[in-house]
């Protein structure tokens, strides 16, 4: 007999909590991290018993983001904020996913917009958001990232000093010595230069798809 074909309709998508995607999430995003993410809801997908992918939506990570995304209603708009799937996933895994999450939470929330990026930096065009039928809206620019240890922080993470990593990053910089703020070349913290994200936008609210895209 031929090997069972796998469908990627046949996967589950679920509400869950972020206890239960977050080790997922560290193990198979790119970040391998979730710093300075604050969930507002969280997805898994499911072939059969095991997990197979994960999602977070998230209160966009710039607040003036969500003003100019949905300038009546920024309460309601969201970022996609962290989506990822184990290796060798059927193709359209991730698009069947999104649009999945798209359509409960047309169902279960008020929320009208949901913006994300691809991430030029990782070779990230964003070819699923295409395929999700996101709205693409041009890029961010590029930017700068704060490299600690290995790890990419957003560039103005150590001025979050209501969150604990964000102190922790603003203690460990200041103790360095000899550096200038965006010159440092430390091997440990310092900053980099970064290509653009593009930007895509999808609207669960047709109305405020109208006035936003007209």
């Amino acid at each position: 007999m031929g090997e069972e074909i796998i469908k990627v309709s046949d996967f589950i998508v679920e509400s869950v909590p972020r206890s239960a995607i977050q080790p997922f999430v560290e193990k198979w995003h790119y970040s391998h991290s979730t710093n300075g993410v604050q969930h507002t809801q969280c997805f898994a997908l499911f072939d059969g018993m095991t997990m197979i992918g994960a999602m977070i939506y998230a209160l966009p990570s710039m607040k003036a983001t969500a003003a100019k995304y949905n300038p009546d209603n920024p309460l309601r708009c969201w970022e996609l904020r962290r989506l990822c799937c184990i290796d060798d996933t059927p193709t359209n895994t991730e698009s069947y996913f999104i649009g999945k999450t798209l359509r409960w939470l047309k169902q279960n929330t008020d929320i009208e917009v949901i913006v994300s990026y691809a991430d030029l930096e990782q070779g990230h065009e964003g070819v699923i958001y295409k395929a999700s039928n996101f709205h693409h809206l041009g890029n961010n620019g590029g930017g700068r990232v704060l490299m600690v240890d290995g790890k990419k922080f957003h560039a103005r993470s150590m001025n979050q000093k209501q969150k604990p990593y964000g102190r922790e990053l603003k203690r460990r910089w200041n103790n360095k010595e000899g550096h200038k703020f965006w010159d440092s070349e430390e091997k440990d913290m310092y900053y980099q230069d970064v290509k653009p994200k593009n930007i895509y936008v999808y609207y669960l609210n047709k109305k405020v798809k109208k006035k936003m895209l007209n």
